[in-house]
């Protein structure tokens, strides 16, 4: 039994002396799934699966090191748990970074959330700033372990379950809260009777917060292949006339105005989006979509906006959301007002 314990020693030591591996072989697992999951599902669903047992393990990892003392009597190095604790921080940022940074619209505050977890990647993979600045403070740790999860489940619940972006985001929230429910209990102090209240309030609160920026959070798996607004669509081919950035008034009231969008959806998920219709910020319309996945040009739908108000010109923008309110992407154009035939020109 001897080298049951002195393998795990000899893989930790080497992969410690060479940690660049373990971000690497995260990061080309996500690309792999990325890229995978409109060609081959099982595949991404593989290495998602893979993902969310290493948190399995990690969240029971007191119980199973217990019952391996038990079993076997064989204590599992407390260095062990560290490691492997670091090491499913780096393949969970490094799985989730490919979708989100083909999910994020850069001119929105989505750039701040993706950011964040490119930070928290590259801390997971340089050995002083997680062990020194990051694994003493607690209330960091859990911040970091929650961060994680939460992205994980985001990405993979809809991969592997029917399960709607909007309904991954309600599920991902909570598990990931309930799941570091034991690491936020450890940091109070033992016996004060305030203690499940405390944490009612304190998961409560979380919750919220992240709600109310749940705009800011890329909407993936799904991605906007194209979105821009025509004035007309061939709906036989499913094919759109030029894109606009400009159009008069009169043409808007007397035609309407379409707003295309072709979004990836992984192969076999329904999802429900919406195009949102914003004249100088404020919302004039909300348009339910209905997507499918498995194309890997994406898959092209359009809302056709006919009920301007009677003067529509001004700055306008379509978003492309989510049931939850993440938005997928959007596109701005402008209404102008028709100018007034001269004497010359009515003469004419």
């Amino acid at each position: 039994m001897s080298w049951l314990t002195t393998l795990p020693l000899t893989v930790i030591d080497f992969l410690r002396r060479h940690p660049g591996l373990l971000a690497l072989f995260g990061f080309f697992s996500g690309l792999a799934s990325f890229v995978l999951i409109e060609r081959k599902e099982s595949v991404a669903q593989i290495i998602a699966i893979m993902m969310l047992v290493s948190w399995i393990w990690l969240m029971l990892e007191q119980t199973l090191r217990q019952g391996v003392l038990s079993r076997f009597g064989i204590q599992v190095p407390a260095g062990l748990i560290h490691f492997f604790t670091q090491m499913v921080h780096q393949e969970s940022f490094f799985f989730v970074l490919p979708f989100f940074l083909a999910a994020t619209h850069w001119q929105t505050g989505q750039g701040w959330i993706t950011g964040t977890l490119a930070v928290c990647a590259l801390i997971s993979v340089i050995d002083p700033l997680y062990y020194r600045l990051l694994a003493p403070r607690k209330a960091l740790l859990v911040v970091f372990h929650a961060l994680a999860l939460f992205a994980t489940l985001l990405v993979s619940l809809p991969i592997i379950l029917p399960l709607t972006t909007s309904e991954s985001f309600i599920v991902a929230l909570l598990v990931a809260l309930l799941l570091t429910l034991p690491s936020l209990k450890a940091m109070l102090p033992q016996g004060w009777f305030w203690r499940i209240p405390a944490l009612s309030l304190l998961l409560i609160g979380l919750a919220a917060a992240t709600w109310q920026l749940r705009a800011y959070v890329p909407g993936v798996p799904l991605r906007l292949a194209e979105v821009f607004v025509t004035d007309h669509v061939d709906r036989e081919q499913r094919q759109p006339s030029a894109p606009l950035q400009q159009i008069s008034a009169s043409s808007v009231l007397w035609d309407g105005l379409y707003a295309w969008t072709a979004i990836r959806v992984p192969r076999g998920l329904h999802e429900t989006v919406y195009h949102l219709w914003l004249q100088n910020g404020e919302e004039v319309d909300r348009i339910p979509l209905d997507v499918h996945g498995g194309r890997e040009q994406g898959y092209r739908a359009w809302s056709h906006k006919v009920n301007f108000p009677s003067d529509p010109s001004g700055n306008w923008t379509v978003k492309v959301i989510t049931g939850t309110g993440q938005m997928i992407g959007m596109v701005r154009f402008t209404v102008v007002n028709d100018e007034p035939l001269s004497l010359d020109q009515a003469s004419q």
